[in-house]
């Protein structure tokens, strides 16, 4: 089950982010994060320190992009391929179980302790380096995870949290096709609606369950004004927490200290998580439906091959597809 977490810039996602992927831990439930931002905040959430950082995504993608093509003969060499190549016979699916080539070099265990951290992995995609300056966006960077989920078949009971760059920049590509649920953190606030608005406006015509969760919400008017605004979409609400602000400051206390409040919004979040189902057909029709929307804008010309061939007409990924790391 894939939950993306999305909002304006200080909207508190990478914290709900955070938060919910502890909880999931203190569950017992296998979780894999994924810091999707420019801005790569997650790690330190999780109570990562700098000396135990993964390898980054985005810096290492000869080798993803080798891997994952396997002996798909549509896919004859790594730099053929791009961020939205889709999946085909002979391509190596991915699983979220021990062994897994591609967590064993790119997923780092966040610290266990009585936060409920312990079984956290987290990939991250890594920030601007001094090459990137003036030279590359980030999208080249968060190519990799769309790669990466397009080849991922990961079942019920398994989860992967990603926290997205901030407002609507992830409409650069299909990623945010990529996801069972999508959240959107707002404040109670005009800016933070506006942000929602914009995101469900660039999402119709895709396959996209969005909801909004409420943060910084002080009262009950602040509620109301959430509920009166995205109406039905509005999921949960989170207020202030000690809870939040102490693992902020390095020292997170037992899960089961969190506010009563809050830990019922992480409970409305998974039961919605939980409720949604994938159509595995209609998933791969939107890979295949990106690709080849990026191979006539833009990769055909820049490779000179026809990028199109890549797609295998008979398969399709999923749970009876089996897991080859």
């Amino acid at each position: 089950m894939r939950i993306a977490f999305v909002g304006k810039g200080g909207s508190g996602k990478t914290t709900l982010a955070a938060l919910f992927t502890r909880y999931l831990a203190e569950l017992g439930r296998p979780v894999l994060a994924i810091d999707a931002d420019i801005n790569q905040h997650l790690g330190a959430a999780l109570g990562l320190d700098g000396s135990t950082a993964p390898r980054p995504l985005g810096a290492d993608l000869g080798w993803l992009k080798d891997h994952l093509r396997g002996t798909n003969p549509r896919v004859p060499s790594a730099a053929t391929m791009i961020k939205t190549t889709p999946p085909g016979q002979g391509s190596r699916l991915l699983g979220l179980g021990e062994g897994d080539a591609v967590l064993d070099r790119y997923a780092a265990h966040c610290p266990g302790g009585a936060d409920g951290s312990a079984g956290i992995r987290l990939m991250v995609t890594g920030e601007f380096d001094s090459e990137d300056i003036g030279v590359s966006c980030y999208h080249a960077k968060t190519g990799a995870v769309e790669l990466y989920l397009n080849h991922l078949v990961d079942g019920a009971g398994e989860y992967v949290v990603v926290d997205m760059t901030a407002g609507a920049d992830a409409f650069a590509s299909g990623l945010f096709t990529r996801f069972d649920l999508t959240v959107l953190v707002s404040e109670p606030t005009q800016r933070g609606v506006g942000v929602y608005r914009q995101y469900l406006t660039n999402a119709a015509g895709h396959r996209i369950e969005l909801r909004v969760v409420g943060n910084k919400v002080a009262d009950a008017d602040d509620v109301e004004y959430l509920r009166g605004q995205v109406g039905p979409a509005l999921l949960a609400t989170f207020g202030h927490s000690g809870w939040v602000r102490a693992a902020e400051r390095g020292a997170p206390r037992p899960m089961e200290s969190l506010e009563p409040a809050n830990r019922a919004g992480l409970d409305a979040v998974l039961a919605a998580l939980d409720a949604t189902s994938r159509d595995w057909a209609a998933y791969h029709r939107d890979t295949v439906h990106f690709h080849l929307r990026n191979a006539e804008a833009w990769a055909n010309r820049s490779l000179g091959v026809d990028l199109t061939d890549q797609v295998d007409p008979d398969f399709v990924p999923g749970p009876a597809t089996a897991a080859i790391s």
